[in-house]
């Protein structure tokens, strides 16, 4: 292998390493902002009909849930066509919220790490796995998970606004 193709999967696993380190990073700051409260105060809505700081972890846990089954496709078939997510009409998001919030965090927590680890074992090749998604012309593992990244970025700052009418914030 040339010095420039092993500088370049070495640069893809460098960027995935990235990604996984992330998602890692993000959950312990969905931790921090969630520590040290109730189930009543993680399930107020502190803004008026937005998602609670409970409601928050839940869809960002049924986010995961849904793009770690995109990835088994992707990785199990060939370009497989994954459907759009609707959060308004997902039954397995009000199952989620009708846990206590604590245990709901907890085990998206554990959920988190195992995703984690099964993304870090993932080859080059298999980040680049494709699907056919019908708001996105180019979609492989790599864009889900990134996707993800960002997407769940956006609703930490929600958690963040919503948890500081609950008190001070641990650090």
């Amino acid at each position: 292998m040339s010095d420039h193709a092993h500088a370049g999967t070495h640069d893809k696993h460098a960027a995935h390493q990235r990604l996984v380190d992330r998602l890692r990073g993000q959950g312990a700051e969905i931790v921090r902002l969630t520590q040290e409260l109730d189930d009543a105060s993680l399930s107020e809505r502190t803004v008026p009909d937005k998602w609670s700081v409970k409601e928050l972890v839940c869809h960002l846990w049924r986010v995961q849930r849904l793009f770690d089954e995109r990835i088994q496709a992707m990785l199990t078939t060939d370009d497989p066509v994954l459907l759009p997510y609707s959060p308004d009409s997902d039954s397995d998001f009000d199952k989620l919220v009708a846990h206590d919030a604590t245990e709901t965090r907890d085990a998206f927590l554990a959920d988190r790490e195992r995703f984690a680890v099964r993304l870090a074992e993932l080859t080059p090749a298999e980040w680049h796995r494709s699907g056919r998604h019908p708001e996105y012309p180019r979609f492989d593992v790599h864009f889900q998970v990134e996707y993800m990244v960002h997407h769940e970025a956006h609703h930490i700052y929600q958690l963040f606004q919503r948890r500081l009418p609950l008190g001070k914030l641990p650090h």
